[in-house]
């Protein structure tokens, strides 16, 4: 069951050019607003609801979730639409600064330029990740409160500018915990496994729970996954463990929070790390 409570300050609703301050059919939106996080609110029954000129799956009570890359525009609109008529929430996005951060000692191959049998490997493992993050399931755990899969130093935040043993590379799209190789990861939410990979070129050990509605959370770097694709997961439950598989220089697990292919930082999602 859902359980976001409460309601966040409301933007400006712009109904016909005139703006309103009632809530009105937009009756929550929950969520830090900010580049790199995701949203999740309710709409009155029948009301459907777009971010721009993309459609936005609702839950027949009218909840839904909308992700904000890092990156994203900081004005974005949802636009709300039922019966001919329309009204448009204007959103503001606070802007991020994103650090860099070097990390020496990786894997040289996974630094230089694949050759073309690596390179083929990648793009067929990089399809698949894809496809699981598009997975667009009836679930309902997205609206739940999130938790930790596991806790201890943060060592790597989202959105950083890496720097792969002198060489740049992408940015980092999660958030690393770092702790001893065999260290259990438990699920983050409810949720369907959608994908197991043991050995990906990259991220190494890969699952991928997929929480409803476009959500989905991403581990990687693991040694070993303890569940099977299409398996039902409770949160809490250990899916895993803590590995140095792919490219890494230690033993850690890196979260990673999706809304379909929008990468978004796990940290607006949960409270601060527990103090252990």
């Amino acid at each position: 069951m859902p359980v976001l409570r409460g309601m966040l300050p409301m933007a400006v609703l712009l109904l016909l050019g005139k703006p309103l301050w009632a809530a009105d059919w937009l009756q929550s939106l929950q969520g830090e607003r900010t580049q790199g996080t995701l949203l999740r609110g309710q709409v009155l029954a029948g009301v459907s609801v777009w971010l721009g000129d993309k459609p936005v799956r609702t839950t027949p009570d009218g909840f839904f979730a909308v992700g904000f890359a890092r990156d994203a525009d900081l004005h974005p609109l949802l636009v709300l639409r039922r019966q001919g008529e329309q009204q448009t929430v204007a959103l503001t996005l606070e802007p991020r600064q994103y650090p860099i951060q070097r990390v020496n000692g990786v894997p040289e191959r996974t630094v230089k330029t694949p050759p073309p049998a690596v390179l083929a490997r990648i793009q067929r493992e990089v399809a698949q990740v894809k496809a699981a993050r598009d997975t667009d399931s009836s679930l309902t755990a997205f609206l739940t409160d999130f938790r930790w899969p596991l806790t201890g130093p943060v060592t790597g935040v989202y959105g950083s500018q890496r720097v792969y043993n002198g060489k740049p590379g992408r940015p980092h799209y999660g958030v690393d915990v770092a702790r001893p190789a065999g260290t259990l990861v438990v699920a983050p939410a409810d949720g369907t496994v959608t994908l197991v990979q043991p050995d990906n070129y990259y991220s190494g050990g890969t699952l991928i729970i997929d929480h409803g509605y476009g959500v989905s959370s991403t581990m990687i770097h693991l040694s070993a996954v303890l569940v099977k694709a299409g398996q039902q997961v409770k949160q809490g439950q250990p899916v895993a463990r803590v590995g140095q598989s792919g490219r890494a220089t230690g033993p850690h697990l890196d979260w990673r929070l999706n809304w379909y292919q929008q990468r978004l930082d796990p940290q607006t999602v949960v409270p601060p790390m527990p103090t252990e």
